[in-house]
């Protein structure tokens, strides 16, 4: 059929917030050096058209909502090609060490600092 199988949009989620937190300054390998693992706690995804396997995709990410012990994670997921948006997409994610829920404040401040900026910054405000 040519279609792009719905399961990859969930794996072009997980590359794409992995690229949002190497841009951010705190890749998920610093994350992992620090003894911390960010595991998916929810997923949610709404395909709106498909993708076929020549097309072009572009993925945006931002952060819903961040607290110190929790994140979600918005994506939306637009296919250059066709010129339409493909899926929006939703990730909760907690943060462990050692099995047990840990706050970032506390565990990992710089990245807890960097979120706290991106919540913070003029571009992630809506109103």
């Amino acid at each position: 059929m040519g279609v792009i199988h719905h399961a990859n949009y969930i794996k072009w989620m997980e590359e794409a917030r992995v690229a949002f937190l190497d841009t951010l300054g705190c890749g998920y390998a610093e994350i992992e050096r620090e003894g911390l693992v960010s595991p998916v706690v929810g997923i949610s995804i709404d395909y709106r058209r498909p993708t076929m396997f020549s097309d072009e995709v572009e993925i945006g990410v931002r952060i819903n909502r961040y607290s110190t012990r929790m994140m979600e994670i918005g994506y939306e997921i637009k296919n250059l090609t066709r010129g339409t948006l493909a899926a929006e997409g939703v990730s909760k994610h907690c943060f462990l060490k050692d099995g047990a829920v840990v706050s970032l404040k506390t565990a990992l401040p710089k990245l807890d600092a960097l979120l706290s900026a991106y919540m913070d910054s003029e571009e992630n405000r809506t109103e």
